[in-house]
């Protein structure tokens, strides 16, 4: 497909390409094509020639960018789309009815075990004690209990939800909501042709290419993509490593005369 024709990568997609770009450069070494990575051009070279070319390596999946992209607007288009997030809904809400009551169970508890246990032991200095004053200190010292084990409680949850949340997270491909399966699939699709035939090949190419300065975007050739981000061959210099080309000459016949010779031609 030509590039004309490939759907212009959208703003909130960049992220994407970025991260399956940091990815595949992050794990060069489990791909044999990609082993010669930081021989020649280092990551961080390579990061950035495959940023500047991002408009023809996202054009080597542009069908399927395009049908996610058809997905993901069917399904912000789609009213109902929110049906199944507001079912989740009152899940949640019963999970966060329990994480206030959680948080204010040790908050109460302890606010009743320091007023029965004060006013117990008050009532208990005065001469003869109350009766119930024996009835408060009990009770203030259940309620301390009862504190405790609140907090043990609070502490265990805190603890279960983190761990639960940082394994979600780290599997999350969306922040705020889950992609439905046709979303989905179409998004895995669009990142798996991105990477295997524009991402890879791109960083392949670069790999394999002979060294020389990177040609600025504005003016690189619109031609196949292995060409892109690399010099021509009349860019390279001559002290660019083993395959450049010899140093040229720079004496003629036309310098050679009396005038420009060496001492030993000069006149008496």
């Amino acid at each position: 497909m030509h590039m004309n024709s490939a759907p212009h990568l959208l703003t909130e997609d960049r992220p994407e390409y970025e991260r399956l770009l940091d990815d595949a450069l992050r794990h060069a070494h489990e791909r044999p094509e990609l082993a010669a990575v930081g021989e020649r051009l280092n990551a961080v070279q390579l990061r950035t020639m495959a940023l500047a070319a991002v408009a023809l390596i996202t054009a080597t999946a542009a069908v399927e960018y395009e049908q996610y992209v058809k997905a993901r607007d069917d399904l912000r288009a789609d009213p109902d789309r929110d049906r199944d997030a507001a079912d989740d809904g009152f899940g949640q809400s019963g999970a966060g009815i329990g994480a206030v009551v959680t948080v204010l169970a040790p908050m109460l508890a302890g606010t009743a075990a320091a007023i029965f246990l004060l006013v117990g032991y008050l009532l208990k200095l005065l001469e003869p004690p109350p009766a119930f004053a024996r009835t408060m200190i009990g009770a203030g010292w259940f309620f301390a209990a009862a504190t405790a084990a609140a907090i043990f409680v609070a502490a265990v949850g805190l603890l279960i939800t983190a761990l639960r949340n940082g394994s979600t997270s780290l599997a999350a491909r969306e922040a705020d909501e889950e992609l439905p399966d046709d979303v989905a699939r179409a998004k895995e699709a669009w990142r798996h042709a991105l990477l295997e035939r524009g991402i890879v090949p791109f960083l392949r190419d670069a790999l394999t290419e002979p060294a020389g300065p990177v040609i600025p975007a504005p003016h690189r050739p619109a031609g196949r993509l292995p060409k892109i981000g690399y010099s021509r061959p009349d860019f390279a210099g001559p002290d660019e490593g083993p395959a450049a080309a010899p140093r040229p000459r720079y004496s003629s016949p036309d310098f050679t005369s009396p005038d420009f010779g060496g001492p030993e031609h000069e006149l008496d």
